[in-house]
């Protein structure tokens, strides 16, 4: 059977596919058993897709086919790599960017901690409710390192028997245990600085404390630098990504601090604490912003349509047995993604070849970087509605555990 699958699957197929608007006939290799690539626009040929009246406008009224073409060809080229070409592409880029990764993490450690102090001191020496601000946020900068950290090591140790399916969700908890410790944060300045801006001043402005000033700037000068450096590996590891975002919100919040407090210094006092309130806020919608999107992750928002046409796209081609691709589905779990794929294979189809074609389509879906495990149903029709809930009804989990136990 083996054989005779390798025979149809090395055998050319012809098809017929619009091209440049000719029907023409394509010869179709197994690394393109559809014809994907006839499908390709180049460049130059884009505009042709486009209505003569639209070229007439100008250039600016193709560019939304353009891009549509652009992102078409992005998706045909990842579909037509083979499942070892997505692994190799994501494993080469984890070992040549091993270092970056460890400067990274490691480096936004042990300069936070640094941060922290400079900023611990700017805070105290000018008595600024701005700089505290900033100090809160710096201080729980290293926080964020040694859970990132820890969380990065957890995942990478995982014991199969105690955690089948994996622990790559812990680092997920953690960012969102981080965001609310973030934003309970922010709530203690806002109340702290509308204290202060009630109480009112006796004096116009605020004492100027220059090594304050300088002790932010040079926190503002190594968050600079530190954004960079993640932003180069920050698609590559979960954990580069919630630090990279973290240097570009320490940016904005430093920056704008050194402006209130010095403004409360030289202008009006209650610049200072105004200015306060303005980064507490801020700082708290984007930690909550990112304990949304993170809780998205972890309850199971669906992929992207890209990784579902990829899915989609695997399937189809795996094998000339699968006579349907009846139901794609993927969503998060964490980080990465659980595909769940219904095929149909004939009836009269022997059952221990059925199982090897679900079971080898599993194993490569589970080779993509982007997949923590995946589900694969076999059918033999397609009548029925596999998009049917199943949920349970009526029946809190203590009742059911009490039905169970007795």
């Amino acid at each position: 059977m083996a054989d005779q699958t390798e025979k149809i699957a090395m055998s050319s197929v012809h098809a017929r596919a619009h091209v440049q608007g000719k029907d023409v006939e394509v010869q179709h290799d197994i690394d393109d058993p559809l014809g994907l690539s006839a499908h390709i626009k180049l460049e130059s040929d884009m505009p042709r897709a486009n209505t003569s009246r639209k070229r007439r406008l100008g250039l600016k009224k193709n560019h939304p086919l353009q891009e549509f073409y652009e992102t078409q060809n992005q998706s045909i080229r990842a579909m037509l790599k083979s499942v070892e070409e997505h692994e190799q592409e994501v494993t080469d880029a984890h070992g040549a960017n091993t270092l970056m990764y460890n400067i990274c993490v490691k480096g936004s450690l042990v300069a936070n901690i640094i941060l922290s102090g400079l900023q611990l001191y700017g805070a105290i020496s000018s008595s600024s409710l701005s700089l505290f601000t900033t100090m809160a946020d710096s201080v729980f900068d290293p926080m964020s390192g040694i859970m990132l950290y820890m969380a990065h090591r957890a995942v990478n140790k995982v014991d199969p028997n105690k955690y089948p399916s994996g622990r790559a969700r812990i680092s997920t908890a953690g960012n969102i245990v981080f965001s609310f410790i973030m934003f309970s944060v922010s709530l203690v300045l806002i109340v702290m600085s509308a204290r202060d801006l009630a109480a009112g001043s006796e004096e116009e402005t605020n004492k100027f404390h220059l090594p304050s000033v300088i002790a932010v700037t040079v926190a503002f000068a190594t968050k600079l630098g530190l954004f960079f450096l993640c932003w180069t590996v920050k698609d590559i590891y979960s954990q580069v990504d919630i630090l990279w975002r973290d240097h570009r919100n320490d940016l904005f919040i430093n920056g704008f601090g050194i402006l209130t407090s010095v403004g409360g210094s030289k202008l009006k006092w209650w610049i200072d604490p105004m200015g306060a309130i303005i980064l507490s806020v801020l700082i708290a919608g984007l930690w909550l912003h990112t304990a949304y999107d993170e809780f998205q992750l972890m309850i199971g928002v669906t992929a992207d349509k890209d990784i579902l046409q990829l899915i989609t796209y695997i399937s189809m081609t795996h094998s000339p047995l699968i006579e349907k691709v009846d139901t794609v589905r993927a969503y998060y779990s964490g980080p990465r993604l659980v595909a769940e794929v219904d095929i149909v294979i004939d009836r009269n189809e022997r059952v221990e070849v059925a199982h090897d074609v679900a079971e080898d389509l599993q194993i490569k879906l589970e080779k993509l970087p982007v997949i923590e495990r995946a589900f694969v149903h076999i059918d033999y029709e397609t009548s029925h509605k596999p998009s049917r809930q199943r949920m349970k009804k009526g029946a809190t989990p203590d009742a059911s555990e009490r039905v169970l136990h007795g």
